[in-house]
């Protein structure tokens, strides 16, 4: 990047890594000035609190996801905002629910919404995925994992939210219960998911 000047390494950036904040480019030494005189001249867009891309760029549906990866980027998208990814669930939630250590710091994050749950141990580390969104890698538990997940915090998010999650868990991915039964052991929740997997199979 050393052949270009301010404006044109922080546009080579956004080609590169889609939607990037201000502090992506504190190893260029790029004051933010430039970042501002971009977005006035239209070469930039502001897709969120301390986000930028390209004009070009197709924000989707699960922009808020992408942000909440870009800005904690050790955390993992759990339980609500997990099962409205995978499609196992009719909740729209507001706030976007990310797992970090119970030993973590509390992200500080202003936008997104956050919704923070303390994992420790195999529940933290367990069945996470990477997925790609808007260029961005973002940590999102599995299917399974987010299901049994849902029954150990069923107190928190509602049994009636796993239940439905369980359904259409079993409706999505048929025959596939080796995983649920995996993750239930690592959540520790084998007993209360039990008389309800055995219902509905």
């Amino acid at each position: 990047m050393a052949a270009y000047s301010p404006s044109e390494k922080i546009l080579q950036y956004a080609r590169k890594s889609g939607a990037f904040r201000p502090r992506d480019l504190a190893a260029y030494g790029i004051a933010p000035v430039y970042l501002q005189r971009l977005v006035r001249q239209g070469k930039l867009d502001r897709t969120g609190r301390g986000l930028y891309s390209l004009p070009k760029f197709r924000v989707t549906e699960f922009h808020s996801l992408a942000e909440a990866g870009k800005k904690v980027p050790k955390g993992t998208v759990c339980l609500l905002s997990a099962l409205r990814f995978h499609g196992l669930t009719t909740q729209a939630p507001f706030e976007v629910w990310i797992a970090v250590d119970v030993k973590a710091q509390r992200p500080r994050v202003d936008h997104p919404p956050l919704r923070i749950v303390r994992f420790s141990g195999n529940a933290l580390a367990e069945g996470v995925e990477l997925h790609r969104i808007e260029n961005i890698d973002v940590r999102i538990y599995s299917a399974a994992k987010t299901v049994a997940d849902c029954f150990k915090y069923r107190n928190k998010i509602g049994l009636e939210v796993a239940l439905e999650a369980l359904r259409d868990y079993l409706r999505k991915y048929r025959g596939k219960t080796d995983d649920l039964w995996r993750y239930a052991a690592v959540c520790r929740v084998q007993n209360v998911m039990r008389p309800y997997l055995e219902a509905m199979t």
